[in-house]
């Protein structure tokens, strides 16, 4: 049976299923869910559900909750008033899900990460990285997404390099006594964002190696990966000890698995056989509008989370 074919005849098949199990709820005096839980830790983020569950964001929350998720994510967390940050966290404790990634350096524009070390500049790395440790308190987050700019077109590459470890063991100074990790997002050049600094696995494996932190791990978005180099698998086992974060998308287009080139079902069923029970951040777009895209989305996920 063919994926799609089987996205329509597995929504079928488990309706008996989630009316028994809505039944059962509701004679316990409980709120039903609609779908079971997820095997994995899938993270949808803010907008992702809007044509569904409105715009208030608690709801989007508490819709893909709903649907069986039981992770969350948001690039754009730092940018929120500091009580909305909370009442996310809030929210997602009392859903039991998992907060995944915000930003906290996004300089996709700047080469001074990988050219300057100096006290002062280091200094104010620290000092925004502890307002990105404030605001993982208050959402309850463990990783941040970091992005150590762009590449200097003056400077040999390896000095560059020995640059961004010493940066990053600094920032792991801040980081470390918090509990939160920067996960270092290797981006691709060919499609998105040419000219930024990490850009292989191979390269940031090296970078955490060197910084030897707890608090500096690599995260493999499988979209980038599949357009800058590919060899998803076998780039994940080299570098396994020290991926701290995943994010998905298919390719091309960056929509939902399935609607692309990447096998996703077989690369969850990996992820779940080398025990991974960390977060896979849902970042991309729908293939369609509306609920209509919303549910296909779920279907497609439903589909390779069945593995």
């Amino acid at each position: 049976m063919d994926r799609r074919a089987f996205l329509t005849t597995s929504l079928a098949g488990t309706g008996t299923a989630v009316t028994l199990a809505a039944a059962a709820a509701e004679a316990r005096g409980e709120k039903p869910s609609n779908r079971a839980k997820f095997r994995m830790k899938y993270a949808p983020h803010f907008g992702m559900f809007q044509a569904s569950a409105g715009k208030d964001p608690i709801d989007q929350i508490k819709f893909a909750a709903d649907q069986g998720f039981t992770a969350w994510e948001d690039n754009g967390m730092m940018g929120k008033p500091p009580d909305l940050q909370k009442n996310i966290g809030d929210t997602l404790e009392k859903l039991d899900m998992t907060m995944g990634v915000f930003v906290s350096s996004g300089s996709f524009g700047s080469h001074d990460f990988v050219t300057k070390t100096d006290k002062a500049f280091q200094a104010g790395l620290k000092n925004r990285m502890k307002k990105a440790i404030e605001t993982a308190k208050r959402c309850r987050a463990t990783w941040t997404t970091y992005v150590p700019g762009s590449v200097n077109l003056r400077l040999e590459e390896d000095y560059q390099v020995a640059r961004a470890i010493e940066n990053l063991k600094a920032l792991s100074e801040v980081c470390e006594p918090a509990g939160l990790v920067m996960v270092l997002e290797v981006l691709n050049w060919w499609t998105n964002h040419p000219g930024l600094f990490v850009r292989k696995m191979p390269q940031a494996y090296l970078i955490c190696k060197s910084v030897g932190s707890s608090s500096c791990k690599i995260l493999d978005d499988l979209y980038h990966a599949q357009i800058q180099e590919g060899n998803l698998i076998p780039n994940m086992e080299k570098c396994w000890d020290e991926i701290g974060y995943i994010q998905v998308g298919d390719n091309p287009g960056r929509r939902e698995p399935t609607t692309g080139e990447i096998n996703y079902k077989n690369i969850f069923k990996w992820l779940h056989q080398k025990g991974y029970d960390g977060v896979i951040g849902m970042e991309h777009g729908k293939s369609k509008g509306g609920k209509e895209g919303e549910q296909a989305l779920i279907q497609a996920y439903r589909y390779c989370d069945n593995f």
